[in-house]
């Protein structure tokens, strides 16, 4: 079983773990360690058993208030998927109907026609002017 030197309040502490656990144990520590540092720097002179059940405490104030946002955001989680879940299994909604306006043959033609006579008058006038 491995041992690893950690550092919590200033002080160094050897600690056996499993092997392959070293980075967590480090991790851990790391976090204890800025939650001693900072009732440290508070002024707070407290023997080291207290420092370290101080610290722990706040870590594990930290911790439940993450494990509430957890069990929120799994719930609303479990919502989406409920959700989801009927969405999947309802009918496809009925298609809208789009109506596209529809210009009839005619005034087409009537158009076209228009723009001839202004292209001839047109002409006209420039073989005139010209």
């Amino acid at each position: 079983m491995p041992e690893v030197t950690i550092k919590v309040g200033g002080r160094d502490y050897v600690v056996a773990c499993q092997a392959g656990e070293e980075q967590y144990l480090q991790a851990a520590a790391g976090m204890l360690d800025a939650e001693a540092s900072a009732l440290a720097g508070q002024g707070a002179h407290l023997p080291e058993s207290r420092l370290l059940l101080m610290a722990g405490l706040m870590l594990a104030d930290k911790t439940a208030g993450l494990e509430d946002q957890l069990r929120a955001a799994e719930s609303r989680a479990g919502v989406a998927e409920d959700e989801a879940e009927r969405l999947r299994g309802a009918p496809a909604p009925e298609p809208e109907r789009v109506e596209v306006a529809v210009i009839p043959e005619a005034v087409t033609d009537t158009l076209a026609e228009l723009a001839a006579r202004a292209e001839a008058m047109a002409a006209t006038v420039e073989e005139k002017v010209g």
